[in-house]
């Protein structure tokens, strides 16, 4: 079982930033892929960032949306995924959940609300 904790949401204005942390524990050996992804109220989850392990290194997926102005990082030896979120709109207000792929096995955090204020 593998267990994600988020941090780092809150309310912010347009034009902010913020940084959220995902930290896994549990029965990990390795984490395919670590990630991001958002809620907004009425509509779907929908992918923000992904950061995948591969042979040669990591392969890293954004959604347009968010292309310039988020970014993904990952502390392998942590087991945490980071999301820096900067020049935030108010678009960006959802719920954002922490993901990993672990053993092919999908895992989801709790989520965590980030409000951007206009």
């Amino acid at each position: 079982q593998v267990q994600l904790v988020e941090s780092g949401g809150g309310l912010v204005q347009a034009g902010g930033s913020l940084t959220l942390s995902c930290a896994a524990s549990g029965s990990i050996f390795s984490i395919d892929t670590m990630g991001w992804y958002r809620q907004a109220p009425g509509k779907q989850r929908e992918l923000v960032a992904l950061v995948a392990s591969i042979t040669s290194g990591s392969v890293i997926n954004y959604a347009d949306s968010v292309k310039g102005r988020f970014t993904i990082s990952r502390d392998n030896a942590k087991n945490t995924v980071y999301l820096q979120m900067n020049s935030l709109k108010p678009q960006d207000t959802a719920v954002y959940y922490c993901y990993a792929l672990v053993s092919a096995i999908d895992y989801w955090g709790q989520g965590t609300q980030v409000t951007v204020s206009s």
